[in-house]
């Protein structure tokens, strides 16, 4: 069984997918994507622990050895993404019966279950593999299964938000899959590995340049790397609830997987970093991006749509510690796809209670919500000052990385800017305290109600992530350790 676990990871949510059609009743649906859900974190977790202990692992599917068949191939890179879906998907899905059931029709359910897990697979599968055209088949099985999620918000404008993400998710999947296919005329492979020991001797063709080109737009308009974002809020803002939490909390990240895994695997440092004047434009967007998403997030008064701005602005983050390129630089990135994940899968959860109760999470709806909703309110401004990057929260951790890897470069610019940046954050989030804790409810809530509270299906799961922001704040030595060692890898060992 062991030996399996790679191809387990992606088959596990790909079969069960059809199989809540054949058991309909929501319940037993939501209990059984739960579960399976579960499985894959499980599946995820020995994964990690066994590539930890003794290397990566390379599975081969149907009975053909790489590069002529598809590998699964698993390093200490994919396995912390593959655990970090998994493991917010488990803790999101925890909270969506409460929530679904609230938000989309009974005949609905069913439907959205077998979408959530299609996209599911897809997320694991574009990071188990080994393969660049099967990146692109499971890709677009996430985002066809994503536009659907989207579409199923109530608010018409679902829709909208769902077409706008369907015509730029398609046009940077054909980026990727035209790339791909230069790659493939120019080395007759596309196996991850193969490409990483052919495309040296061919760094100065243009054919490899155009690849790298538009495989690189592509990623970034699945990234919503500024200024390619301009899908990304809406979609986050009209997606129901546990949609929004699940996105905001794997998709992003998966997208940025791709981005170091095409930038310091398939191309490698030197022709990506070295021959191409990447680093100065990934710090530049990355850095422009944490200021422009920050500033429109202030004027927001959906906040679903100022979070989405928000997450716009962490990606930004981990854009400059691609771009600056040492060690601590990616170890900073890929702290703050863990920690961001945590922060952002907490905080939607909470809005998910707010919009359970009130039917909106407007900034009218957080007036008085410190005395009516106090322990969902305490959830989002624990989220909002890991957010912001106050210590002992997970926030601070991954900045202090971030800041250190560009001081270490003699960056100081970029060190400033990381920290006036943050700075921006306060200004959104003190938005809510204000409105929370010195405003009056409402008049259709009396003061001192609680029994308005976030229902406990929904609240639990949001403070066991806000939680470990705090946990993993303080005790950070997991994180660290496997960033340490994945960080190492992408820059000495890619191509083993």
């Amino acid at each position: 069984m062991l030996a399996h676990l790679p191809i387990l990871q992606v088959i596990l949510p790909l079969v069960a997918a059809p199989s809540c059609l054949i058991i309909r009743k929501s319940t037993l649906v939501w209990l059984f994507t739960l579960l399976v859900s579960f499985a894959a974190m499980t599946v995820s977790v020995l994964l990690l622990q066994q590539v930890y202990a003794s290397g990566p692992i390379s599975y081969q599917l149907g009975g053909w050895n790489a590069p002529w068949g598809i590998e699964y191939r698993i390093d200490l890179l994919n396995a912390w993404v593959l655990f970090i879906v998994s493991a917010l998907s488990s803790i999101v899905l925890t909270a969506a019966h409460t929530s679904v059931s609230k938000e989309l029709e009974h005949n609905r359910q069913t439907i959205f279950y077998t979408l959530y897990l299609l996209c599911f697979a897809g997320l694991l599968g574009i990071v188990a593999t080994g393969d660049v055209f099967n990146v692109f088949v499971f890709l677009e099985i996430s985002s066809l299964s994503t536009y659907a999620l989207i579409a199923l918000g109530k608010d018409r404008r679902a829709l909208w938000a769902a077409f706008q993400y369907l015509i730029m998710g398609t046009i940077g999947a054909t980026f990727i899959l035209i790339g791909i296919g230069f790659l493939y005329m120019m080395t007759g492979t596309l196996n991850m590995a193969d490409l990483a020991a052919r495309i040296p001797a061919l760094s100065e063709s243009t054919t490899v340049l155009a690849a790298f080109a538009f495989i690189f737009i592509g990623i970034c308009l699945k990234l919503a790397l500024f200024p390619l974002h301009l899908w990304l809020p809406n979609a986050y803002s009209c997606a129901p609830s546990i949609v929004t939490a699940f996105l905001a909390a794997t998709a992003t990240k998966v997208a940025l997987y791709l981005l170091l895994r095409f930038t310091f695997t398939v191309f490698g440092v030197d022709f990506s970093l070295s021959h191409l004047p990447l680093d100065t434009l990934l710090i530049g967007l990355g850095l422009v991006g944490v200021f422009a998403a920050s500033a429109v997030a202030i004027y927001q008064a959906n906040i679903k749509r100022m979070l989405a701005f928000s997450s716009l602005a962490q990606v930004g983050y981990m854009v400059v510690g691609i771009g600056i390129g040492t060690a601590t630089a990616l170890q900073a990135t890929l702290l703050h796809l863990f920690n961001h994940a945590l922060m952002k899968g907490g905080l939607f959860l909470a809005l998910a209670g707010l919009v359970y109760q009130l039917g909106g999470c407007r900034i009218e709806h957080f007036r008085g919500l410190g005395r009516t909703m106090p322990w969902t309110m305490a959830a989002i401004v624990v989220g909002g000052v890991s957010l912001i990057g106050m210590p002992l929260t997970v926030g601070f951790v991954s900045k202090w990385y971030l800041i250190a890897a560009a001081l270490e470069q003699q960056l100081w610019w970029v060190a400033v800017l990381v920290v006036l940046g943050s700075l921006l954050a306060v200004a959104y989030i003190w938005r809510l305290v204000e409105a929370a804790y010195f405003q009056a409810p409402d008049n259709a809530r009396p003061k001192n109600d609680t029994s308005n509270e976030a229902p406990p299906g929904i609240l639990l799961p949001a403070w066991l992530l806000i939680a470990a922001n705090i946990y993993f704040g303080i005790d950070t030595r997991l994180p660290v350790e496997v960033t340490a060692a994945a960080s190492q890898f992408l820059l000495g060992g890619a191509a083993q």
